[in-house]
């Protein structure tokens, strides 16, 4: 029952049952954090700084990130150049409506996204977060073919075991079954679903593969409007690495079947995989491409969702004539001349060398943890490092032995895995990989 009694608003924020809180009590008892409970919360650590690949602790501690702010800050915390860039476009202007007004640094960026962009990507629709570009790219797809004259194709295909995000739409194409929304199944749009891809990215492709893709794809494609993938790597879905060859011919069931390809590049693009983004690896284009995280270099929110000029033109053919989407924040300038200071440093291509390295050290050192008894896999690309459980793992616990041992990694499920910043040392991926290695063989 709501209270009418006013309250000042410090004492509220401030005191409980009479005592005063500190930051973490008063974190603990009054504030959400993500994918935890409000009655029961995992464990917070209190950040009071952050500068390179470090995680510095309101308690002391110096932890190295094994995170990268899931998956954004590639660059390492408080870099110089992103740093400026902001400092320089907060004293001009934060903020204005990008309804009938445009910007610089919206131009910019935009300029920058589509000269490294996959062929092929002529329109970029700045949005909120990876998110929200996701609900662009189905509403883009949906829209597309209803001013075709085609609104019976109002489906979307995809693979299980991807993540798309927590908004509806995409909560949609989220795994129905072991994904994190199956609570919502009685009101998200049904979609259709294929096998997960099963052959590994270094194994012979297994035509076992693509058949049931096709089947949907024969049987379906008179209501397909779109195939949505993570290409290469299904991030939160449970940190797979796929062959490139059944991305290949998804692209070509598209093409055959007149279907839109949207690839999900929001955790794969700006060189995590090793390539710039991961659809190069199969050397195919899509129609639909979002991308976000590393987009600002974990500064701020930001997305993007690109397309074709097809799909720009079809989208705005007949009525409405427009494309019926609008965010407040859309364009902020803020955040784009950050992302424009951020591809700027991808564009000196450093992290190709820092990718590869990454890689080749993470090779080596982590399928050690292959010899415990808890592990059932370890998998390895470009700056991602995964080592999966037989069991879920107990992740308070896990937390705080890596905390101890000077590190910051978030697991889940099953999986303990590492997307560091680009700019990680060797001595530090060292630390990271060494604290796996003895977090597991206590399990």
């Amino acid at each position: 029952m709501r209270s009418n009694r006013v309250v000042n608003s410090d004492q509220f924020t401030t005191f409980t049952n009479g005592y005063i809180l500190n930051n973490t009590e008063f974190d603990k008892r009054h504030i959400w954090h993500p994918y935890t409970s409000a009655v029961n919360p995992l464990p917070c650590y209190e950040v009071a700084g952050a500068s390179g690949a470090k995680i510095h602790l309101a308690s002391g501690e110096t932890l190295i990130d094994g995170m990268s702010s899931w998956w954004a800050a590639i660059h390492g915390y408080n870099h110089p150049e992103l740093n400026a860039a902001a400092h320089e476009q907060v004293d001009k202007f934060s903020h204005v409506m990008f309804g009938g007004l445009t910007h610089e640094p919206a131009v910019n960026l935009c300029r920058q996204l589509l000269n490294m962009a996959p062929a092929g990507m002529e329109r970029v629709f700045l949005a909120d977060s990876g998110s929200v570009s996701v609900e662009v790219a189905l509403k883009m797809a949906l829209q597309y073919w209803a001013c075709q004259g085609r609104a019976d194709k109002h489906k979307v295909i995809t693979s299980r075991n991807g993540y798309h995000g927590d908004t509806f739409a995409a909560m949609s194409v989220c795994d129905p079954v072991n994904g994190m929304h199956s609570l919502f199944s009685n009101v998200l749009t049904p979609q259709l679903f294929a096998p997960a891809p099963q052959t590994r990215y270094e194994q012979t492709f297994s035509e076992d593969d693509i058949l049931p893709l096709e089947e949907l794809f024969e049987a379906h494609h008179n209501e397909l409007a779109a195939f949505i993938i993570e290409p290469i790597v299904q991030g939160a879905g449970g940190m797979r690495i796929y062959h490139p060859e059944y991305l290949r011919r998804a692209r070509q069931l598209c093409d055959q079947y007149d279907v839109l390809l949207i690839c999900d590049e929001i955790a794969t693009g700006f060189g995590r995989t090793g390539n710039l983004f991961g659809c190069e690896h199969a050397g195919i284009s899509p129609d639909i491409m979002c991308v976000g995280k590393a987009l600002t270099g974990g500064y701020m929110t930001l997305a993007a969702t690109l397309c074709t000029e097809d799909v720009a033109l079809g989208v705005c053919q007949g009525q409405p004539g427009v494309f019926m989407h609008g965010p407040t924040y859309m364009g902020n300038p803020l955040a784009c001349a950050v992302a424009s200071a951020s591809l700027t440093l991808i564009g000196q291509n450093h992290w190709q060398k820092q990718v590869a390295d990454i890689e080749s050290q993470l090779k080596q050192t982590l399928p050690a943890c292959l010899s415990l008894a808890a592990v059932k896999d370890v998998r390895v690309l470009g700056a991602i490092g995964v080592v999966e459980t037989h069991h879920p793992v107990d992740v308070a616990r896990l937390q705080r032995h890596f905390v101890k041992a000077g590190v910051w990694i978030r697991p889940f499920n099953k999986l303990v895995y590492i997307m560091p910043p680009y700019i990680i040392s060797g001595d530090e991926l060292n630390q990271l990989t060494d604290a796996i290695y003895m977090a597991l063989s206590k399990n």
